[in-house]
């Protein structure tokens, strides 16, 4: 047995949906705060030892500030450039109050603090003010999520490398709440038809303007799921959905391969298996689009 820890959705949904919720006030605080980068990455937050956080973000008086959703401390820990540190627990008892102490938070430090207060990409959300549903957070299932990113982020770290053209950072989406890093093939797409829930057409056309393969790694967050692994194309080739790979299978529902998490964590060598998984899809959609591979891929330099 590996020591890749289990997720259960049964047990974990409840904080992970608490999570999903704190990481996307964090991420619009980006939105509201920061220069747009291509396809949004300067918005998705960077995983770290202790969890996940932002970007140093700029305040006044030539100061920078990052929040971290510190998996360790169960907390939103903020960091600020003047030496200024304070936290804030996450067992808030709503998204509500940890909305509203959040604020408050920044606003003592004279922090942006300003942010849209409703949810993305979650149906039927409230807005974080008026979701004050007792919310039980689980200290145990917050650890087990963190220890399942750091042990998959090696496998997505070399993937990463692998790859010499236009790529992303191994990224966090708050939107959608799973670890992701896109390969690109240097070519424009065709335009994106929008209509993903809870996402402005013009941002979902802007992250998908060029031609691009993504992997990553879905949780549930707000979605009471069982957590899978992932890789798409867009736009996707004819043959791509019906072809085989090796490990994961096409789900129809989500218009991509999708391999389990408790496979993988159950193998005799999970991280083999995902990087197989990764590198066969990759492998077929750039090879069905014609990616010029022999230019944009290399082998990875061991550390």
């Amino acid at each position: 047995m590996s020591d890749w820890p289990e997720l259960n959705v049964e047990r974990d949904h409840e904080t992970l949906a608490i999570l999903h919720l704190a990481a996307q006030m964090l991420g619009k605080l980006r939105v509201a705060h920061a220069p747009w980068l291509n396809h949004g990455w300067h918005v998705a937050l960077q995983p770290n030892a202790r969890g996940l956080g932002i970007l140093p973000t700029g305040a006044s008086g030539g100061r920078t500030f990052t929040l971290t959703l510190d998996l360790c401390r169960h907390a939103i820990v903020l960091w600020i450039s003047d030496g200024g540190r304070e936290e804030l627990p996450l067992n808030a008892g709503s998204i509500a109050a940890l909305h509203r102490r959040l604020v408050a938070m920044l606003e003592l430090h004279d922090l942006p603090s300003s942010f849209n207060g409703r949810p993305n990409e979650i149906a039927d959300a409230l807005p974080f003010a008026e979701d004050d549903a007792p919310r039980d957070y689980d200290r145990d299932s917050a650890e087990r999520f963190r220890a399942a990113l750091a042990a998959m982020l090696p496998v997505f770290a070399r993937f990463r490398a692998g790859f010499s053209g236009k790529a992303s950072p191994v990224h966090f989406w708050w939107g959608s709440f799973d670890l992701a890093v896109s390969r690109f093939s240097g070519r424009k797409a065709p335009q994106h038809p929008g209509g993903l829930p809870g996402l402005p057409d013009r941002i979902t056309r802007e992250a998908y303007s060029d031609e691009v393969s993504s992997a990553g790694f879905w949780a549930g967050g707000a979605t009471a799921a069982d957590p899978f692994f992932y890789s798409y194309i867009y736009p996707e080739p004819d043959g791509f959905r019906t072809a085989t790979v090796a490990h994961g299978r096409f789900d129809e529902a989500y218009g991509e391969f999708v391999l389990p998490y408790a496979e993988v964590r159950t193998a005799a060598n999970p991280e083999r298996m995902l990087s197989e998984f990764f590198q066969s899809s990759y492998d077929l959609g750039a090879d069905l689009s014609k990616w010029d591979r022999a230019a944009l891929e290399r082998e990875p330099v061991a550390p």
